[in-house]
């Protein structure tokens, strides 16, 4: 049986929300507008997002990699990568937020991960502007245009907001935290609760080994 594990990066690799604590810092008065509206989902993440980040000056773009790079990646993560790659599994991180931030956080240990997908920044101008080949009708990152890309027997989703709502919707097995649990509740999802990477490694360990006997 094929596998991959398809995973979050904000508040979910990491242990805060990173991109969100990254919008509020560097643009607040419109992130305390539009933030609120995406949650509610009277605003798609794609308008939201795209709107917030483009408002920042491109000179800003060091110190919000500077202001990334000291964020705790979550307990578990590494051996949850160890218990994967003994499995033959691929790990796929989909961001809704920006690549730079995901490769500072992750230096170290990128060559372990199998593909990053995330937004990509151009600098050139006097404001960031957005590029992303995977661009959705409500998504920056449509992350279930990214999943439909593999083909595997099973798409296991691990995630924690909004942001991930259509993946885990699409994936065979999702692990979820506050507030996507939340929001799968409301579509009748059902998801496996988690708080560190020690616990989805347990159970799928456990779930895999029930399937190959």
């Amino acid at each position: 049986m094929k596998r991959i594990v398809f995973c979050d990066f904000d508040g979910t690799i990491t242990v805060d929300e990173t991109f969100v604590a990254v919008l509020k810092k560097f643009a607040p008065v419109l992130s305390a507008k539009l933030l609120p509206e995406m949650y509610a989902k009277r605003l798609t993440l794609r308008e939201g997002v795209k709107e917030i980040l483009q408002s920042i000056p491109s000179a800003s773009y060091p110190e919000i990699l500077e202001f990334t790079k000291p964020q705790l990646i979550r307990p578990g993560f590494l051996e949850l990568l160890d218990f994967l790659e003994f499995q033959g599994v691929s790990l796929i991180v989909i961001s809704g937020g920006l690549r730079g931030m995901v490769e500072v956080v992750l230096d170290g240990i990128l060559h372990r991960i199998e593909r990053i997908y995330a937004v990509d920044i151009d600098i050139s101008s006097a404001y960031l502007k957005v590029n992303s080949e995977y661009e959705g009708d409500t998504e920056l990152i449509a992350k279930v245009q990214v999943m439909d890309q593999y083909t595997a027997d099973e798409k296991i989703a691990i995630g924690d907001s909004i942001t991930d709502l259509n993946m885990g919707l699409q994936a065979s097995v999702v692990f979820a935290r506050s507030p996507l649990a939340q929001y799968l509740d409301e579509h009748q999802k059902p998801y496996i609760p988690w708080n560190d990477f020690f616990q989805i490694r347990d159970y799928l360990a456990k779930s895999w080994s029930s399937t190959q006997r």
